[in-house]
C-alpha cells in the first residue's frame, strides 16, 4: 500500500515509521524545509507542499490511503478552520479528482469534540458537544471527513486522539513542580497514536466510523501528579481546585472552558477492533521519562 501523510509531524513521522517497517511506500508531506529535513531522517520519501494548497498537492503522487494529521500549530480558530476544514476539503478534492485517486481517508481528530460530561465515560459513539470555537471547527472537519470523501469514491475515517505524550512531550515539570489543578487527564502515548492508524491501515479496519484512540486509564491530575513525583523521588506537588484556578481572572475564554471541561474518555471501539496497546497506561508510557530523571 503507498501512503502518504499529510501534515507529517509528531505522530506522522511515527506513523510513517511504523509503516515503512511494514512494507508500507510512505510518503510525508510537509511545507517547510525543517519538516521535510525530519521526514527524510526519519527514513521515508518526503514531499514538500502545503496542504491547503491545491496546485502544490499535484506534486504528491498517487496513494492508495491519506491521512490528514495537519496541525494548525496551536493558532487561533481561524487558522484552525483553514487547516482543518479549508485544508482538509482542498486535499479530499485534489486527490478525488485524480484519475487513479486513493481509497480511503483518515483525518485525525481531538477528544476536545467531546465538551464537559461532568466527569461521565464517553466513547467513539457518544455524540460530541464542542464548547470552544476551535473545538466547533474541529467538530465541523469530522463531518466534512465522512461524508465528503463518498462523493469522490472514498472511505472517511476519524481517529479521535486524546492527549499525546512520548518523546520530548512528557511535560515533567508540570506535574513535578505544580500547582496542579484538578481534572482528567485522558492521554495516549506517540506510538500507541501512531499504531492505532497503523492497525486501521494494514487491517482494513474502521471504514466510515470514527474510533477514539486513547489509552487504558484516565486519571486523576492530582493522582498523576502524586505518582510521578513519587516514581521520581520528588515531593508531592502543590495542587489547587478548579475554583481556586478559576478565581486567578488569568485565563481566556477557551483556557476558562478547558478547565471546566471534565470527561473520562474509553477506547471500547478500538480494543474490539483488536488494537493492542503498547502502553496501556501512564505506568508504562512514562517509565522512559521516570528512568531518565532517576
Amino acid at each position: 500500500m503507498r501512503v502518504a501523510l499529510l501534515g507529517c509531524g509528531y505522530v506522522g513521522l511515527e506513523l510513517g515509521r511504523q509503516l515503512a517497517a511494514s512494507g508500507h511506500d510512505v510518503i510525508g508531506v510537509r511545507r517547510s524545509d525543517a519538516g521535510i529535513d525530519a521526514i527524510e531522517a526519519a527514513g521515508f520519501e518526503a514531499v514538500q507542499a502545503d496542504v491547503t494548497d491545491r496546485a502544490e498537492l499535484e506534486a504528491v503522487p498517487d496513494v492508495d490511503a491519506i491521512v490528514f494529521a495537519a496541525s494548525s500549530g496551536g493558532r487561533g480558530v481561524d487558522a484552525a478552520r483553514e487547516i482543518y476544514v479549508d485544508g482538509l476539503r482542498t486535499a479530499i478534492e485534489a486527490f478525488g479528482e485524480r484519475e487513479t485517486p486513493p481509497d480511503r481517508l483518515v483525518y485525525t481528530s481531538s477528544t476536545g469534540v467531546h465538551g464537559d460530561h461532568g466527569g461521565d465515560w464517553v466513547g467513539s459513539d457518544t455524540p460530541i458537544e464542542p464548547t470552544t470555537p476551535k473545538t466547533e471547527v474541529l467538530a465541523e472537519a469530522e463531518q466534512l471527513a465522512l461524508e465528503y470523501p463518498g462523493e469522490f469514491g472514498i472511505d472517511g475515517t476519524v481517529v479521535r486522539y486524546a492527549g499525546l505524550y512520548g518523546p520530548d512531550r512528557y511535560r515533567l515539570e508540570r506535574y513535578l513542580e505544580g500547582p496542579v489543578t484538578a481534572g482528567y487527564l485522558n492521554m495516549v502515548h506517540r506510538d500507541d497514536a501512531a499504531g492505532a492508524v497503523r492497525v486501521l491501515l494494514d487491517a482494513n479496519l474502521a471504514r466510515g466510523e470514527v474510533v477514539q484512540v486513547v489509552d487504558d486509564e484516565p486519571v486523576d491530575k492530582w493522582t498523576f501528579a502524586d505518582w510521578l513525583a513519587d516514581a521520581c523521588d520528588r515531593e508531592h506537588p502543590p495542587k489547587r481546585t478548579k475554583a481556586e484556578r478559576l478565581e486567578a481572572g488569568d485565563l481566556s475564554e477557551p483556557a476558562r472552558r478547558r478547565i471546566l471541561t471534565s470527561k473520562r474518555c474509553g477506547n471500547d471501539r478500538l480494543r474490539e477492533l483488536g488494537y493492542e496497546f503498547s502502553y496501556p497506561t501512564f505506568r508504562e508510557g512514562y517509565r522512559e521519562a521516570v528512568e531518565a530523571i532517576r
